[in-house]
């Protein structure tokens, strides 16, 4: 079993419900960390409800260059970022591994933007992941690795647990792995979804982040996207990791190289 375990809810203040869902998870203490959405229509309300006690130094960044409209406007220049209409369309093949000056200024930016805009609303984050994994794109994981670095602050890993990762795939995570820990320093050891955690995946050393997108099943049960529909994401956490400690990335220290 691992030493400790990370489950973070992502996509905080993409809307109420979420919200709702993702302070209830906190409460019951399925989840232990969560990442906020700065640019959503809820984010407002989600860094009020991070001054909660149960949440108060655990809510990161979840840094978004795919949805909804972005917080600084040198981006909105960039074809293979936005649409003309102002919203964003992220259009970089996974393994991309350049982008021009001009595209890097812009991704800094925005990411400098959304944190600003975290910081603004009285959240300081306790680390930084990306929506829909963006920063498992090689240029853009070394743009957010060097910022997390600068800031004092974790970055996730790209998912290294899983038995659909082949061989090709394992390779390139293995090396963006590498890269995003020599720029950040402080990190998890593995990564993780339900599914995953469901397969019997869960590593026996180390400190491991479960990524979940926790739904509301009735009473104080809740399922998860990445399971099937009425599964108890509660109920598989307490069965493969019942026992081990669920912490913060802020418990982990900048020094620490995994």
């Amino acid at each position: 079993m691992p030493s400790q375990v990370i489950v973070n809810a992502d996509d905080f203040g993409l809307s109420a419900h979420t919200n709702a869902v993702i302070l209830h998870a906190f409460q019951a203490g399925l989840i232990s960390s969560a990442t906020a959405m700065a640019n959503m229509p809820a984010f407002a309300a989600a860094c009020a409800l991070a001054q909660q006690p149960a949440l108060r130094g655990r809510i990161g960044l979840h840094f978004n260059l795919t949805y909804g409209r972005p917080l600084s406007q040198a981006i909105l220049a960039e074809p293979r970022f936005c649409t003309p209409h102002g919203e964003f369309d992220l259009r970089l093949k996974q393994r991309t591994l350049r982008l021009s000056r001009r595209e890097r200024a812009a991704v800094e930016a925005e990411l400098e933007a959304q944190w600003k805009h975290c910081l603004d609303h009285g959240l300081m984050p306790s680390h930084l992941d990306s929506h829909q994994h963006v920063h498992n794109i090689w240029p853009v994981g070394t743009v957010v690795a060097r910022f997390a670095r600068d800031q004092g602050v974790p970055v996730r890993l790209a998912r290294n647990l899983g038995h659909n990762i082949g061989p090709a795939k394992r390779a390139f995570k293995t090396l963006l792995n590498w890269r995003l820990r020599q720029l950040a320093g402080s990190t998890a050891d593995f990564v993780c979804t339900p599914a995953d955690l469901k397969a019997g995946l869960a590593p026996e050393h180390g400190v491991l982040e479960l990524v979940a997108h926790p739904s509301a099943l009735g009473g104080h049960d809740f399922g998860d996207a990445y399971l099937g529909s009425g599964e108890s994401l509660l109920a598989l956490v307490e069965q493969r990791l019942g026992q081990v400690p669920r912490v913060g990335y802020a418990s982990l220290s900048i020094e620490q190289a995994s």
